[in-house]
């Protein structure tokens, strides 16, 4: 193990290189220490493998590695929910370039030993150059993988974190006071009643997830509904709760890319956290798709994370290697546009970004609850990824950096016919 020089401080350095200086007590174990001596929260830095993976990743991999694998730890926090942390941390996470003479310290300080990268987390996801090898870009292949590696963590795991609806999109809250349960059946039932959905009508559900817009279609409105997803374990899932829940003569979900789906004709389509995943150069054969699947005057709900403008981005290392593979977002206009160029007619939009930090702070809730169960369900540094993940996209979403829209849209017939009443009746 290398040792740093005596004028050499790793919390001095890091304070240095971030943006604005440490906002919180940094400590590191060398003795060294920034920040206020008198904050709540305190990182601690307890060997060198975590200064390697400051070191040789800055900016929000670094951290999420060090974090992860418990070379970062946070006092005055629950792993499962580091808020507080993120919200701090927020604006000063993209460490800054150094001067030319803070390099040759900072090279002199560390060593070499620390500037070689140690093996990543178990965790963590092919970088996208490595991604190449196993398809192209949002192929089939390649886009089974990435759900498989987001979403086929533990059926017990989410029943932990998203309670039992199963529900892992942004729900939302009539009031202030609503929780959890009761913010995702309003979610569920608000896009029914945007999609105008009656007794005998057909809905498919493209990325159904656990099946609770297809149940909920079923059972509150008599509709036959198919709902596809390229998670196996969701699949499965979701079929033992549509027959235990007596709903097999209506509602059904397929282990199934919706590219494969062979039926036509269906009154209305819901796609909801599915936009995020297909990448934005596919939008146009994505709502192509879809508008060639409703009957005329049939009504699309897309119900997607966006940013706050309409410029293309990917997401940052740590989402991508770590959460989301291959995730893309992108601004409600552009959603909107290739809604419109795709042949759609666009009828309504809904911004419900507040809703999203509601869900998020909801979720984190229940895996601090939840805690121990989901440590032995998924091992610690799983567990640590999500609290991390959840508590970091609720600040995102708090300070308008992504939002969550609506878009509603139809099928227009041959004759302008759009089958809505005059006003909105939801």
């Amino acid at each position: 193990m290398s040792s740093t020089k005596p004028e050499f401080k790793i919390a001095d350095v890091i304070a240095d290189l971030t943006r604005g200086g440490m906002p919180l007590r940094f400590e590191a174990y060398d003795g060294s220490a920034s920040g206020p001596e008198d904050a709540e929260i305190r990182l601690e830095l307890v060997n060198q493998r975590g200064l390697q993976y400051l070191a040789t990743a800055p900016g929000d991999l670094g951290l999420a590695r060090a974090y992860v694998s418990g070379d970062l730890v946070v006092h005055g926090e629950h792993p499962g929910n580091p808020y507080e942390v993120m919200s701090k941390l927020k604006d000063h996470t993209k460490f800054r370039a150094p001067s030319p003479s803070e390099l040759v310290t900072l090279l002199r300080g560390l060593g070499l030993s620390n500037l070689k990268p140690p093996p990543p987390p178990p965790q963590e996801h092919l970088p996208r150059w490595r991604r190449m090898m196993e398809g192209v870009r949002h192929s089939l292949t390649r886009d089974a993988e990435a759900i498989h590696h987001h979403y086929d963590v533990s059926n017990t795991f989410y029943r932990h974190v998203l309670g039992p609806s199963m529900a892992y999109t942004c729900a939302i809250y009539p009031k202030d006071s609503s929780t959890l349960e009761e913010a995702q059946y309003e979610k569920f039932d608000l896009v029914a009643r945007k999609l105008g959905l009656e007794p005998g009508q057909r809905l498919l559900d493209v990325g159904c997830g656990w099946g609770g817009m297809v149940m909920h279609a079923a059972k509150e409105y008599g509709v036959k509904a198919l709902g596809v997803t390229l998670s196996r374990e969701q699949a499965a899932w979701a079929q033992a709760a549509i027959e235990e829940a007596g709903l097999s003569g209506l509602a059904e979900v397929r282990h199934l890319d919706y590219r494969d789906v062979a039926e036509t004709d269906f009154d209305a389509i819901s796609s909801i956290g599915m936009t995020e995943h297909i990448g934005i150069k596919n939008y146009p054969a994505y709502f192509g798709f879809l508008r060639d699947h409703l009957k005329p005057e049939g009504r699309l709900l897309n119900h997607c994370i966006t940013r706050h403008d309409n410029r293309p981005t990917n997401a940052g290392a740590f989402i991508d290697r770590y959460v989301f593979p291959d995730g893309e977002l992108t601004g409600s206009g552009r959603i909107i546009t290739e809604i419109q160029d795709a042949g759609l007619e666009v009828m309504h939009e809904e911004n419900l970004r507040l809703h999203y930090a509601l869900t998020l702070r909801d979720w984190n809730h229940n895996l601090v609850e939840n805690w121990d169960a989901c440590v032995e369900e998924v091992g610690i540094g799983t567990a640590r990824v999500w609290g991390l993940y959840m508590a970091a996209c609720r600040v995102g979403f708090e300070r308008n950096e992504v939002q969550l829209h609506q878009v509603l849209a139809v099928k227009t017939g041959p004759d302008g016919a759009d089958g809505f009443p005059l006003r909105p009746t939801w």
